[in-house]
């Protein structure tokens, strides 16, 4: 759907996003992710059209116009303070050249998606940080865009406000294709279908979520044995580090990590039981982690 080649900005000298290329399949969540400062503002503003890129190419299948296509929601969305909900939205139709019918149809449906329908007659300024969120959402997706751009969409809010968000994205996902940068990764491991790792301007990791866990499964072994003091047992004994949690074992094979068969061969010389040994799915977090360190 949407293609980015060998992307590349600089400001004053400096080069901030560094021939990064990436594709976005159709109605998927793409997470954006990365330290602060490693360049995901500088992507989404170029994609967006609020920033020419020094070299490089963006194409939207289909379209003539990117940004006739795109809805964009910045980290800190901001309203003119004389404004209603409803006329803020109203304003956002008229300069994205819809038809005052359109309007008026749509400023009532994105509303109500976003849960502001009772709201859209009180002012936007004296809205909190988390309806705010929601009419940044609802100016981004008053036109249809078939590809919503969120900047750290649930940075700011509490958590009842992030676990709104992450609803409200849920549904999007629904009729259009997300890209969001974010630095909160549990909540990203619930809607993200593909993630992209941006470290010093560099796309140093990207696919899947799912295939990037069983990549990254190996590193993480879960032993699970009858009681704590097995556990216990186990970890005084062991010829490599372990962490204890009950009547679980925790071994971390990264770094130099024993091998799988050198585990399998303590564990059958242990005097007890082990009930199961499993290879743990990788967070989000644990692959962020690993990516960094080995960039």
């Amino acid at each position: 759907m949407l293609t980015v080649q060998n992307l590349s900005k600089s400001f004053q000298g400096r080069e901030v996003v560094k021939g990064v290329s990436f594709r976005l399949k159709p109605y998927t969540a793409t997470a954006l992710i990365g330290p602060n400062g490693a360049g995901k503002t500088t992507i989404l503003s170029m994609i967006a059209g609020l920033l020419k890129p020094d070299r490089g190419e963006i194409a939207l299948q289909g379209a003539r116009d990117l940004r006739r296509e795109i809805g964009f929601l910045p980290q800190y969305p901001k309203f003119f303070e004389a404004l209603t909900a409803k006329e803020v939205l109203e304003l956002c139709g008229h300069i994205s050249g819809m038809q005052a019918s359109e309007i008026r149809k749509r400023t009532q449906e994105v509303l109500d998606i976003v849960g502001l329908k009772d709201m859209m007659n009180a002012k936007a300024d004296n809205f909190s940080g988390g309806m705010k969120q929601r009419l940044g959402i609802a100016q981004a997706i008053l036109h249809q865009p078939r590809l919503l751009l969120l900047d750290e969409p649930v940075s700011a809010l509490d958590p009842a406000g992030r676990r709104e968000m992450l609803d409200l994205l849920k549904q999007l996902q629904q009729e259009t294709t997300i890209l969001y940068s974010t630095h909160i990764l549990n909540d990203a491991e619930e809607i993200t279908d593909e993630v992209l790792f941006l470290q010093d301007g560099v796309l140093v990791e990207q696919g899947s979520l799912e295939e990037m866990k069983r990549r990254y499964a190996d590193d993480i072994v879960l032993i699970h044995v009858e009681a704590p003091e097995q556990a216990e047992a186990f970890a005084a004994s062991a010829p490599f580090a372990v962490q204890v949690e009950g009547a679980k074992i925790i071994i971390k094979r990264e770094d130099g990590g024993p091998a799988m068969r050198d585990i399998l061969q303590y564990a059958s010389s242990l005097p007890f039981e082990v009930s199961k040994i499993e290879k743990q799915a990788a967070s989000l977090e644990h692959i962020f982690m690993k990516v960094a360190k080995r960039s």
